[in-house]
């Protein structure tokens, strides 16, 4: 055996020792083996956030929701016949929807449209009777309808179920001016100032009555 033989015999020694400490060691590439993170945050294919690949899309919001908003910004917007309309096509999705009711209520009302308004508010009543600022309403409706024994009852049960509330006395007062009861109208403008002094109104008509 020369020496290029004897070369030969050693480097094939040299690369089957290699093969075979390679084989039996497994430190290999599998194939079929799931990429394991190292950081929670750690990039798996081109996804760098998950929370932001995989969120909920934004709830949609409801018809009768979308239609109270619109009657929501008309009435900011002093537009009551604009108003009026979202709300009537809000009662055709949902009729007996009380918050959308007291705002048909309160347009009616603006809009002069007192029969109306009394009807709806009416209607409120038979679910709840103990809601202070609808008796106070029919209050006032009834005081432009005409029919001050109503008028009356309905400002007495508003101060009633919240005593504490200025424009209560204020606008029980306004029924008892307009009926020409000025003493017990001056009373309820004094109670109303004293509850709540930035009723300038209020302090206007005490100096009239005095």
């Amino acid at each position: 055996m020369n020496t290029f033989q004897f070369f030969l015999l050693l480097l094939s020694f040299i690369i089957f020792y290699r093969f075979f400490k390679q084989l039996f060691s497994q430190n290999y590439p599998k194939r079929g083996v799931d990429f394991e993170a190292k950081r929670e945050d750690e990039q798996i294919s081109n996804f760098t956030n998950m929370n932001m690949s995989f969120q909920k899309p934004p709830q949609r919001l409801s018809r009768l929701d979308e239609l109270n908003i619109m009657a929501d910004e008309s009435i900011e917007k002093g537009d009551f016949d604009e108003a009026k309309k979202a709300l009537d096509s809000a009662m055709i999705v949902a009729k007996d929807d009380n918050e959308t009711l007291n705002k048909l209520g309160f347009v009616l009302m603006k809009l002069k449209n007192f029969q109306e308004a009394r009807d709806i508010f009416e209607q409120i009543l038979v679910q709840n009777n103990q809601d202070d600022m609808i008796h106070s309403n029919l209050a006032t409706i009834y005081r432009e309808l005409s029919n001050s024994d109503k008028a009356i009852k309905h400002h007495k049960l508003a101060i009633e179920l919240d005593n504490s509330y200025a424009p209560h006395y204020f606008n029980y007062a306004n029924t008892l001016y307009k009926l020409g009861e000025n003493t017990q109208a001056l009373d309820m403008y004094k109670k109303a100032y004293e509850l709540d002094n930035d009723i300038k109104e209020a302090k206007e008509m005490i100096e009239k009555l005095k």
